[in-house]
């Protein structure tokens, strides 16, 4: 299906700017990653039940990479915000 494609498009565009984020000193806050990582694992579960593979895969990554940032600010909640 071509909706597969174009959503995974779509959320490949909302997964790699992330990894900046990731590698940065600076964290965003836990009451903005933590929501945003259970929404995206949570649209992730259901692309996943209509069959869309690779649209499920992609807000399966980002959400964990919102799962990664929370960690990460949890792990060391000195950062700066």
């Amino acid at each position: 299906m071509w909706q597969d494609y174009a959503l995974t498009i779509v959320q490949i565009s909302f997964c790699i700017p992330l990894v900046p984020m990731i590698l940065a000193k600076e964290k965003p806050p836990l009451v903005s990653s933590i929501p945003v990582a259970i929404a995206l694992l949570l649209g992730a579960a259901t692309v996943a039940t209509l069959h869309l593979w690779l649209a499920a895969g992609t807000p399966a990554v980002t959400g964990i990479e919102w799962a990664i940032l929370a960690y990460q600010k949890i792990k060391n909640p000195s950062s700066p915000q």
